[in-house]
C-alpha cells in the first residue's frame, strides 16, 4: 500500500532533481525548466497531503501555484527572447557582462 511517506520522498527527489538542475546549470533556458521542476514537486506533496487529510487546501495551493509557473513562464521566456535577440546566447556568464 502508497502512504503519504511514499509520496512525500517522491516530492524530496524530485525536489532535489530539480534544485541541483538550478544550482549546476548556466544555460536560462535549463534554469527555468529545473524551476518547474521545483515547483511540480511542491504540488505532488501538497496535492499527497491534501488527499491524506480529506481536505482541499493542498490541492488550492497547487492550482495557485501551477498559475503563478504559467505566468512565470510567460514573462521568463518574453525576456529570454528579448535577451537572445540582444546577445546571441543564453549564456549566464553573459549575462555577468551586462552594460548598464
Amino acid at each position: 500500500m502508497i502512504t503519504l511517506n511514499h509520496y512525500l520522498i517522491l516530492s524530496a527527489l524530485i525536489f532535489s532533481v530539480g534544485l541541483i538542475g538550478v544550482i549546476r546549470r548556466k544555460n536560462l533556458v535549463m534554469l527555468f525548466l529545473s524551476t518547474e521542476i521545483m515547483l511540480n514537486a511542491v504540488n505532488v506533496g501538497l496535492v499527497a497531503a491534501a488527499r491524506f487529510r480529506g481536505d482541499m487546501a493542498g490541492e488550492m495551493f497547487a492550482l495557485f501555484i501551477i498559475a503563478i509557473a504559467a505566468s512565470e513562464v510567460a514573462v521568463g521566456l518574453g525576456l529570454l527572447i528579448l535577451w537572445y535577440k540582444r546577445s546571441g546566447t543564453l549564456d549566464l556568464d553573459a549575462l555577468q557582462k551586462m552594460r548598464g
